[in-house]
């Protein structure tokens, strides 16, 4: 029986994908499964995945739709979901199997790799938020039992925010385990698209989400940064 299935939903992730994979290997050997979930790469991302990893599937984009999908074919008894660009603590294994035998799910404390003493400080605000608000995000390496997963329904398929929406359907469910062991997580965007410029974007977002902003139309806006800078 497979105890723990990792889902890894990936698009244009030729950059990350490999290392990603790469730290999983360890756990692979100690049975658990890994899955990649591709959105319609067009960077040769499924084909570097394939050798690293239990399954590759395809799906139309849409983090929430692929994560969705790895699921319903994971064999897990506990699932795992984990961005391409976030590496796991070394002691994931072991962490995740304590917090799920007192609690049905969970998520990491994250850090980003950068030594940027302001992204350090959003990080650790991050984390405090999450643990005052019972509010994981998927850059935080969310995790639960099936059990816990199907109960709700799985990921709310919409076009942002499916990770707080799913945190708000489990905190009916029981309180999360929120592990001071972290995952490390990309900058990039942070980086790219500048610092306080992202920290504002996000918490109006948020802001406007709790408010009952359409999914569909703030996600126009998470997005515009990205296609101005590639304009």
């Amino acid at each position: 029986m497979i105890w723990l299935s990792i889902i890894v939903p990936s698009l244009n992730e030729a950059q990350h994908i490999i290392p990603v994979l790469t730290q999983l290997q360890s756990l692979r050997k100690r049975g658990v499964e890994v899955i990649v979930v591709d959105g319609g790469s067009t960077d040769g991302t499924p084909a570097l995945a394939a050798p690293l990893t239990d399954r590759v599937l395809a799906t139309p984009p849409g983090r929430a739709r692929q994560m969705n999908a790895g699921a319903a074919l994971a064999t897990g008894v506990a699932l795992l979901f984990l961005h391409a660009d976030t590496r796991l603590p070394d002691d994931a294994l072991r962490a995740v199997d304590y917090a799920l035998n007192r609690h049905r799910w969970g998520r990491f404390d994250v850090r980003f790799n950068s030594r940027r003493p302001l992204l350090r400080l959003v990080a650790r605000m991050m984390n405090l938020r999450s643990r005052l608000t019972g509010i994981a995000t998927g850059d935080q390496a969310m995790f639960m039992t099936r059990a816990a997963f199907e109960s709700v329904g799985g990921f709310p398929e919409q076009a942002l925010m499916e990770d707080i929406e799913l945190s708000r359907r489990l905190k009916k469910t029981g309180s999360p385990a929120c592990l001071k062991n972290a995952v490390i997580t990309s900058a990039r965007r942070w980086e790219e698209h500048g610092t306080w410029r992202t920290i504002v974007l996000m918490w109006r977002l948020r802001w406007a989400y709790w408010r009952g902003a359409e999914p569909a139309q703030l996600a126009q806006h998470y997005n515009r940064p990205v296609r101005a800078a590639r304009s």
